[in-house]
């Protein structure tokens, strides 16, 4: 199945110039959405790992269900405020602004092997700052999974550049 065909470029939002690359439209499909889900599952087989963390908010739909089927624990990576417990902060920049993403310090142990999954990875700001809260615990990142990746913006690639398994399923140009 052609996953392209169920994403939604909007242009000038959040801002002017940003072109935004819509999964709601994907997981509204029954098909489209069993058939993401699949392939991130089957991209996963690829990897070693303990449990899975998701970059909020988006990237919490597609985990969830990844969690579910894998039977694997899962990290939440939030919005900076919104996790009531002790937490590791990060701050890092968007595309667009600046943002900070938060996790609680005892959701990762020493050692544990981490998968990362979001929905789409552009400059790779919030995937590195998932990283660092995960090494900040004392985890090890085991690779990152994307729907997409807008791949003139180059986050991907600097994810395996500085050694990381890194895997989209629909690659886009960012504008």
């Amino acid at each position: 199945m052609d996953l392209k065909k169920y994403i939604r470029s909007i242009p000038d939002y959040p801002k002017k110039g940003i072109l935004f690359r819509d999964i709601t439209t994907l997981i509204k499909d029954e098909n489209a959405f069993k058939s993401c889900i699949d392939k991130i599952i089957e991209i996963s087989k690829k990897i070693n790992f303990d449990k899975i963390a998701a970059i909020e908010s988006r990237g919490f739909i597609f985990s969830s269900p990844i969690s579910y089927i894998l039977n694997k624990p899962y990290v939440l990576l939030r919005k900076k405020n919104k996790l009531p417990a002790d937490k590791y902060s990060m701050d890092f920049k968007l595309e667009y602004g600046t943002a900070t993403l938060e996790m609680h310090k005892d959701s990762v142990k020493e050692n544990e092997k981490v998968l990362i999954i979001d929905d789409l990875i552009a400059t790779g700001g919030s995937a590195e700052a998932a990283a660092k809260l995960i090494k900040m615990a004392g985890g090890k990142v085991s690779g990152f999974i994307f729907v997409i990746n807008l791949f003139d913006l180059g986050g991907l690639d600097n994810l395996r550049k500085n050694s990381y398994f890194a895997e989209s399923i629909i690659s886009f140009p960012g504008h």
